[in-house]
């Protein structure tokens, strides 16, 4: 068990010095290319997990529709985003038309493409927007310090203090008193870092974002499991060590990117 937390402490280090490092000195075009990377890993364990594993076309389909989708978010306007995401539609029922046999007539399995496509790259790329908006760096870093503040108080404030399953179907490790703490932590974390980098913005509107927003982030990772559990399986994959897969450390966050981006917009404005 120690040697895991070390593990779990080792790879989150690593990763953390490589996410902040590209967020706060490259360019916005790096942390595009970093979302590609998340999302094409992302999708391919998500492929594994509902497809099972071994070739199928629905695979490549989910695979090319996820490295086109953060470049579309990037250098496109809104109206083209939404016409990419027709045409994914389109193109993975058209496909499936023309690849139906009587051993694989399942149109599940169009629905399969869709979800992941806009579950996993589409949410993602709300980083990108978040990125090339006003004071982008900050509020990227903002959705970092809301997920990552409360993950920490959940692991250990639900590892010494947990008694109370909050889902066990789902996960059977998350507790009651485990996410009391992340929404406490997540809350004063965002509030300590908004009255120094945002002063502009009522520590009222930012208490809310961060209250909801850690609730939203927690529905995210119980989601996440929910597909997983779906399938029988634990992790998303054994791509990081002592985390698992890319999608047990994205949970949160394809919930967090998105809800934070259009609370900024549409609240704070």
């Amino acid at each position: 068990m120690a040697s895991n937390f070390i593990t779990r402490w080792l790879t989150g280090l690593i990763l953390a010095a490589v996410i902040f490092g590209i967020i706060l000195f490259a360019p916005p075009f790096a942390l595009v290319l970093v979302i590609v990377l998340v999302a094409a890993g992302g999708i391919w364990e998500y492929n594994n997990i509902v497809f099972g594993k071994g070739f199928l076309p629905e695979k490549i389909e989910g695979t090319i529709f996820a490295l086109i989708i953060p470049f579309v978010i990037f250098f496109g306007s809104s109206q083209l985003v939404l016409a990419v995401l027709v045409f994914c539609v389109l193109i993975a029922f058209i496909i499936f038309l023309g690849g139906i046999k009587e051993s694989n007539f399942d149109v599940i399995s169009v629905a399969k493409v869709i979800f992941g496509f806009m579950y996993i790259p589409f949410l993602i790329s709300h980083f990108i927007l978040l990125r090339i908006s006003d004071n982008g760096v900050l509020w990227v870093l903002f959705v970092l310090v809301l997920a990552f503040a409360g993950d920490i108080a959940a692991l250990y404030i639900g590892k010494y203090f947990g008694k109370h399953k909050i889902s066990p179907l789902i996960s059977p490790g998350k507790t009651v008193e485990g996410t009391i703490g992340l929404v406490l932590a997540s809350t004063l974390a965002c509030l300590i870092f908004s009255y120094f980098y945002f002063p502009g913005v009522p520590l009222g509107k930012i208490g809310v974002l961060a209250f909801t927003g850690s609730i939203i982030g927690q529905l995210g990772d119980l989601s996440e499991s929910a597909i997983k559990r779906n399938y029988g399986l634990k992790d998303a994959s054994s791509l990081l060590p002592g985390h698992g897969g890319l999608m047990d450390r994205l949970d949160c966050l394809l919930f967090l990117a998105p809800y934070v981006y259009y609370y900024r917009i549409y609240v704070i404005g």
